[in-house]
């Protein structure tokens, strides 16, 4: 029966460093004060609710533990990316609770197991919680870029969506929005199709326009909706949590609200006066792009009649990331004018560095 303690014993060790590798995550890399405090008092109450913790370390030897030449033989504890560090710590947690649990049954404290028992079915929300954090960081990343692409090919010089798509893709371009109103179902879901394809080969993010049923169909990366489009509560329900959703936004109230809502990320236009919209509503300038650098802490992207001769005041009011239509598709050479375009914006970027410093 000494021997449980033991078992005990190296369980609490192993449960309180995983709550403490999660625990550091949450507090020095997502900069999290809730998740980190919620870890932190349980990884406090594991060691400390066992009024016996002395006579359980008593029985530890942890120079004789034969696990410790098994663990030096295997290198199936190798983490390849932050995705499996969570996921391995969040089971050594799990399972040593309920190894804890089990043991303190047959030693007659089971009311002290049931307390295990219910910080084990705790770390099961803590693990939902942590991935739902994953999921979102990995969808910012996805729009984490400098040029946002979209295709119109009433303005693409007589070239189809699909060959100037390749010339995006080749100009290294890291987001694509499928923007097509003159086409119907069968033709846009073709072409999302081949677009899927190609973004899917190119490791670029593809955003369909509108139609979250063609999106679903070829596994798009995101949905991008309008201010008269489908709800976001309702488009969530149909995409889910891992794909993308993006907001049109005139104006602070609707930037707040998208952000309260749910999107992922936001337009904010029309910047300036633009034609290839046409139920766009008046420019709402440079002001309101302002106010969204400042203040909405979710990825946003400027639109609306941006072009070579004004990128740069886009980009010197603190543009992140930027959407240019017919200047791009209506280019007679794609890649040329998106090389232009990020010299401009890579210089801009560094004025307003150095100003800010």
């Amino acid at each position: 029966m000494d021997k449980i303690y033991r078992i005990i014993d190296a369980n609490i060790n192993r449960v309180s460093e995983g709550f403490r590798v999660l625990e550091d995550l949450s507090r020095f890399y997502y900069e999290d004060y809730n998740l980190t405090e919620k870890l932190k008092n349980i990884r406090h109450k594991v060691r400390k609710i066992i009024s016996n913790m002395d006579k359980i370390i008593d029985y530890r030897d942890s120079i004789n533990d034969l696990g410790l030449e098994i663990s030096k033989k295997s290198d199936l504890d190798n983490k390849k990316n932050l995705n499996q560090l969570i996921t391995s710590n969040f089971k050594r947690v799990q399972e040593g609770l309920r190894v804890i649990e089990e043991s303190l049954k047959i030693i007659g404290e089971y009311e002290i197991s049931k307390f295990y028992e219910g910080f084990r079915y705790e770390s099961y929300n803590l693990e939902k919680i942590y991935n739902n954090k994953l999921k979102n960081i990995k969808k910012k990343k996805l729009i984490d870029t400098d040029i946002y692409c979209i295709t119109a090919e009433e303005y693409s010089n007589g070239r189809d969506n699909i060959t100037v798509v390749k010339e995006m893709i080749k100009a290294d371009i890291k987001v694509i929005q499928y923007r097509e109103k003159n086409k119907n179902k069968l033709q846009k879901y073709k072409e999302c199709k081949i677009i899927r394809k190609l973004t899917k080969e190119a490791g670029v993010t593809f955003i369909v326009n509108d139609d979250i049923d063609i999106a679903l169909a070829v596994e798009a990366d995101g949905i991008h909706i309008g201010q008269d489009d489908l709800p976001i509560e309702e488009a969530r329900k149909l995409v889910g949590e891992k794909m993308v959703i993006g907001l049109s936004t005139h104006s602070p109230k609707q930037a707040r609200d998208a952000v309260d809502r749910g999107a992922d990320y936001i337009g904010v236009g029309p910047i300036f006066k633009t034609f290839t919209k046409k139920d766009v509503c008046d420019p709402v300038g440079l002001t309101y792009l302002q106010y969204a650098v400042k203040n909405i802490d979710i990825p946003h992207v400027a639109i609306g009649g941006i072009k070579e001769n004004n990128i740069s005041s886009v980009v010197k009011n603190g543009a992140r990331c930027i959407a240019l239509v017919s200047e791009i598709v209506g280019a007679c050479d794609i890649q040329e004018k998106i090389k232009r375009l990020r010299n401009i914006i890579k210089e801009n970027k560094i004025e307003r560095e150095n100003i800010n410093a």
